[in-house]
C-alpha cells in the first residue's frame, strides 16, 4: 500500500507540474475541471444518491449551474460577479467549522440527502471558478502553486505537531485524530514556506502575505473535517477508489476546495500578486 501510495502520489504531481507550468492555461483549465466532475461524481455517491442515472443528473446540474456562472463573469476575469461568490463561500466554510465542532449536534441535519447534495455546490463550485481567476492572472501558476503549497504545508506541519505536542481535540467525534496545537503547528510551517517561496518568485510584503496565507491555511482544515464528517455519516473510508492507494479525488483535494476561494478572495481584496 505504501509503494502504492508514493508513485500515485509521484505521477499526481509530475502530471500536475507539467500541466501547470508547461501547457496553455486552458488546458490546465480543462484538466482541472474534468477533477471537479469526478468530485462531483463522488459526492453524488457521499450524498446518498444510488442510481447512476440520479449520480450524472447531479453532475450536470452542478456543471451547468458553474459554467453559468463562470460565462457571467467572463470566465472568472470579472471580479465584480466573482467576488460575492467568494464572499458566501468563505462564509459557508465559517458556518461549516462551527458545525463541525458541535457535532454530533445537526447530525440529523447532514444525513439529509437534499443537505448533503446542497453543501456539494458550495463545496465544488467556488473553488473551480477559484482556479478559473487565478490561473489567469501575472503568475498565475506561482499563484496556484502557492495555493497548492500552502495546503501541502499546513498538513504537513500540524501532522508532525499534532503527533508530538497535541493535546487538544479540534474536533474529537469527527477526527479524533486532529489537535489544536497540530493547527497552530501547520499554520507556522504554513509562513515560513510562503515566506521563502515568495522571497524567491516575487517581493516579499508581509503584512499582505499573512493575509493571503493564513485564512486560506486554516480553512484547509475545516475541508478536511467536512469530508470526514460526510464519510462518517455515509460509513465509508474513502469517497471513491480512482487513486491507488489514496482513495478517491476528493479525499486527495478536500482541503484544497476550502483552501483556494479563501485565497482567491483575499488576493482580491488585498490586491496582492507575485
Amino acid at each position: 500500500m505504501l509503494k502504492q501510495r508514493v508513485i500515485t502520489a509521484c505521477v499526481m504531481m509530475l502530471s500536475f507540474l507539467i500541466l501547470l507550468f508547461l501547457s496553455p492555461w486552458q488546458v490546465f483549465f480543462f484538466c482541472t475541471t474534468m477533477l471537479f466532475v469526478v468530485g462531483a461524481w463522488e459526492w453524488s455517491r457521499l450524498s446518498g444518491l444510488t442510481s447512476h442515472l440520479s449520480r450524472i443528473v447531479y453532475v450536470c446540474v452542478l456543471s451547468l449551474v458553474g459554467a453559468a456562472v463562470l460565462i457571467g463573469s467572463s470566465f472568472g476575469k470579472n471580479s465584480a460577479v466573482l467576488e460575492p461568490i467568494l464572499i458566501v463561500a468563505c462564509l459557508w466554510w465559517a458556518l461549516a467549522f462551527i458545525w463541525i465542532r458541535l457535532f454530533p449536534v445537526g447530525e440529523s441535519l447532514i444525513r439529509s440527502r437534499t443537505v448533503r447534495l446542497i453543501v456539494g455546490s458550495f463545496v465544488l463550485i467556488p473553488s473551480w471558478l477559484s482556479i478559473s481567476y487565478l490561473i489567469q492572472l501575472n503568475a498565475g501558476a506561482l499563484i496556484v502553486l502557492l495555493g497548492l503549497l500552502i495546503v501541502a504545508a499546513v498538513d504537513v506541519g500540524a501532522y508532525f505537531t499534532g503527533r508530538k505536542f497535541g493535546k487538544r481535540k479540534l474536533a474529537p467525534v469527527v477526527s479524533p485524530g486532529k489537535s489544536w496545537e497540530g493547527v497552530w503547528g501547520g499554520l507556522a510551517f504554513t509562513v515560513l514556506v510562503g515566506i521563502v517561496f515568495v522571497s524567491v518568485f516575487g517581493e516579499l510584503d508581509l503584512a499582505k502575505l499573512l493575509l493571503v496565507l493564513l485564512p486560506a491555511a486554516l480553512i484547509s482544515v475545516v475541508g478536511d473535517l467536512l469530508e470526514s464528517m460526510v464519510k462518517r455519516i455515509c460509513g465509508v473510508k474513502d469517497s471513491g477508489s480512482l487513486l491507488p492507494g489514496h482513495g478517491g479525488v476528493l479525499d486527495r483535494i478536500d482541503g484544497l476546495v476550502s483552501a483556494i476561494p479563501v485565497f482567491t478572495l483575499a488576493i482580491l481584496l488585498s490586491n496582492w500578486t507575485l
